[in-house]
C-alpha cells in the first residue's frame, strides 16, 4: 500500500511501476515554477489589475508547456501528460458550473430587484463608520450557519459591495472584509466541505479539528475586525447624506424594494443550510430570481427583452433569458447606480473560466509528471523537528495553492505526504488538519488564478491583487499558526491511544 509509505518509498514504488519514467530533479521541478513566477510578475507590471483578463492565462499556458518539455525529457508521453491536463481541468468542472450559474443568478437577482433591495436596506441599516467591521461579522455569521464562503460572497457579498460603492467607501476594503468574514465562518462551520476534508485527510475528528482551529482563527478574526473598525473610523469622507437619499429614491422608483424581493436570498440560504450541493442551490436561486422578476418587475423584464414584435409571454422569456446569459443593463438615471447594477450573466464569467482552465492545466501537468511531488519532497527535506514540520505544512499548503490553483488539491497533496511525518514526530493529527486549513483553505482566495481567487474577483467585481492587502483574516491566520508552531503553543501531542492506533496502521 504505497499511500501509507513514507514519501521516499512512495517515489521508489512509483518508479518501479513506471520504469520508463525518470525521477525529476529538483531543478526540473523548479524551472516551470520560476518561469511562471517571472511571467506573472511581468503580466502584473505590464497590465496591472487587468492581468487576469488574458495575460495570466498566457503565462500559465507557457509554464505548462515548459513543464511538458521537462516531462518529455523524463520519459512521459504526450498522451500521459494530456491525461494529467484532462484530470486537472476535470477537477475544476464543479467550480466552473458554479461560476456560470452565479453569473445567471446575479443577472436575475438584479432584474428582479433582489440585489437593489439588499443595497437599499443595507444603506438604511449600516453606519459608514462601522461598515467594514459590520460586513465582516455579518458574513462570518452567515457563513458559519451555511458553511459556504462562495454562497455568502455570491449573495450578501454582492449587495455589500454595492452599499460600499454608493456610500463612497472603498470597495477593495469592503471585499477584504467580506472575504475575511466569509472564510472565518466557512472554516469554523461543521457543514463546510474543506472543514470536513482536512480532518479526513489528516485522520482527526471533525469537532476536535474545529476546537483546535479556534485557537488560530478566533484571534485572527478579532484582529481583522479591529483593523476594519480602525479603517472605518479613519477612512476617507463618505458620500453626503443627500447623495445617499438620492440613490435610495432612485432604487425606490425603479425597483420598489420590499421584503418580498428577498425571497430568492432566503431560498439560497435555506438550501445551503440544508446542505444541498452548490450548483443546484444556485440554479434554484436563479429560478427564484426569475420568478420574482416576472411577479414584481414585469415592465423591467419586457424592457430587457427590447422586442415589441414578440407576444408578451415570449418577451418575458426572452428578457429572463438575456439576464441569465448576458446579464442586466440598468437605466436608473444615475451613472454610479447604472455601473453598479449593469452586470451578471454567464458571459461575464468567461474570462474567469478561461483563467481557471489554464491554471488547472498547469497544475495537472505538474502533478502528472511528478514535478509537484518533487517540490514537496524537497520541502520535506527541511523538516528536522515538530516545529519545522508544521512550518513546512503551512508553506506546502500555500505553495500548492499557487501551483495547482485549487484549494482541495492544496489540502490533499501535502496532507497525504506529511501525515506519516506527524506520527513520527509524535504530533496529534489535529495539528496537521489545522495547518492545512490555516494555509490551503485560508490563502486560496488570495491567488488570482486559484479557483477561489478567480471566483471572488469575478463575483465581487474587484481584482484579487486589489483586495488582497485588506483580506486581514486570510493574511493574519497563517502567521498566527506559524507563531504557535515556533513557540510550541497549543501543539497537541499524540495520546497513548492514538499512538497505538498509528502503530497498528503502520504495521498493517
Amino acid at each position: 500500500m504505497a499511500a501509507n509509505l513514507p514519501p521516499q518509498e512512495q517515489a521508489s514504488s512509483s518508479t518501479s511501476k513506471d520504469s520508463h519514467h525518470r525521477t525529476p530533479t529538483l531543478l526540473d521541478a523548479l524551472v516551470p515554477m520560476f518561469a511562471l513566477v517571472m511571467m506573472l510578475a511581468m503580466a502584473v507590471y505590464l497590465f496591472s489589475s487587468d492581468s487576469s483578463s488574458g495575460a495570466n492565462q498566457i503565462a500559465l499556458i507557457i509554464a505548462a508547456c515548459i513543464a511538458m518539455i521537462i516531462g518529455a525529457k523524463n520519459g512521459y508521453s504526450w498522451g500521459e501528460m494530456e491525461q494529467g491536463i484532462v484530470k486537472g481541468v476535470g477537477l475544476a468542472t464543479g467550480a466552473l458550473l458554479i461560476l456560470f450559474s452565479v453569473g445567471s443568478l446575479i443577472g436575475t437577482w438584479i432584474l428582479s430587484g433582489t440585489v437593489p433591495t439588499m443595497i437599499y436596506y443595507g444603506m438604511k441599516l449600516l453606519n459608514p463608520d462601522y461598515f467594514y467591521a459590520a460586513s465582516c461579522l455579518l458574513c462570518a455569521v452567515v457563513a458559519l450557519s451555511i458553511g459556504s464562503s462562495w454562497t455568502v460572497a455570491g449573495t450578501l457579498g454582492i449587495a455589500l459591495v454595492g452599499v460600499a460603492s454608493v456610500m463612497g467607501l472603498s470597495v477593495e476594503i469592503a471585499v477584504g472584509a467580506i472575504i475575511s468574514g466569509a472564510y472565518f465562518g466557512d472554516k469554523m462551520s461543521p457543514m463546510s466541505d474543506t472543514t470536513n476534508l482536512a480532518p479526513a485527510v489528516a485522520g482527526s475528528d471533525l469537532f476536535a479539528h474545529i476546537r483546535h482551529m479556534a485557537w488560530t482563527t478566533i484571534p485572527s478574526i478579532v484582529i481583522a475586525v479591529m483593523g476594519f473598525t480602525l479603517l472605518g473610523l479613519t477612512g476617507a469622507d463618505t458620500a453626503a447624506d443627500n447623495q445617499l437619499q438620492q440613490t435610495m429614491a432612485l432604487i425606490e422608483a425603479q425597483y420598489h424594494p420590499s421584503l418580498w424581493l428577498l425571497l430568492p436570498l432566503l431560498v439560497v440560504l435555506l438550501l445551503a443550510y440544508k446542505k444541498m450541493p452548490a450548483f443546484p442551490t444556485v440554479v434554484l436561486g436563479t429560478l427564484a430570481g426569475a420568478l420574482c422578476a416576472v411577479l414584481f418587475q414585469f415592465d423591467g423584464v419586457l424592457a430587457l427583452a427590447d422586442d415589441a414584435s414578440l407576444p408578451v409571454l415570449l418577451a418575458l422569456v426572452k428578457g429572463l433569458w438575456v439576464a441569465m446569459f448576458d446579464g442586466y443593463v440598468a437605466h436608473t438615471g444615475s451613472d454610479v447606480l447604472d455601473n453598479l447594477l449593469s452586470r451578471g450573466g454567464m458571459s461575464s464569467m468567461v474570462t474567469t473560466v478561461w483563467l481557471i482552465i489554464c491554471a488547472m492545466a498547469f497544475g495537472g501537468v505538474m502533478e502528472r509528471t511528478g514535478l509537484l511531488k518533487r517540490i514537496l519532497q524537497g520541502i520535506m527535506q527541511l523538516v528536522s523537528s515538530s516545529r519545522s514540520l508544521i512550518m513546512t505544512t503551512l508553506a506546502s499548503g500555500i505553495g500548492a495553492n499557487l501551483v495547482t490553483g485549487d484549494q482541495y488539491i492544496a489540502i490533499l497533496l501535502p496532507g497525504r505526504m506529511l501525515k506519516v511525518e506527524y506520527g513520527r514526530y509524535g504530533l496529534a493529527p489535529v495539528n496537521l488538519s489545522r495547518a492545512l486549513e490555516d494555509s490551503a483553505t485560508i490563502t486560496s482566495p488570495l491567488v488570482p488564478w486559484n479557483t477561489c481567487g478567480a471566483y471572488m474577483a469575478s463575483t465581487l467585481g474587484v481584482a484579487t491583487v486589489a483586495y488582497l492587502p485588506f483580506a486581514f483574516f486570510n493574511l493574519v491566520c497563517p502567521l498566527i499558526s506559524a507563531a504557535y508552531a515556533y513557540y510550541d503553543f497549543k501543539i497537541l501531542k499524540l495520546t497513548d491511544e492514538q499512538r497505538q492506533v498509528l502503530q497498528s496502521a503502520n504495521a498493517a
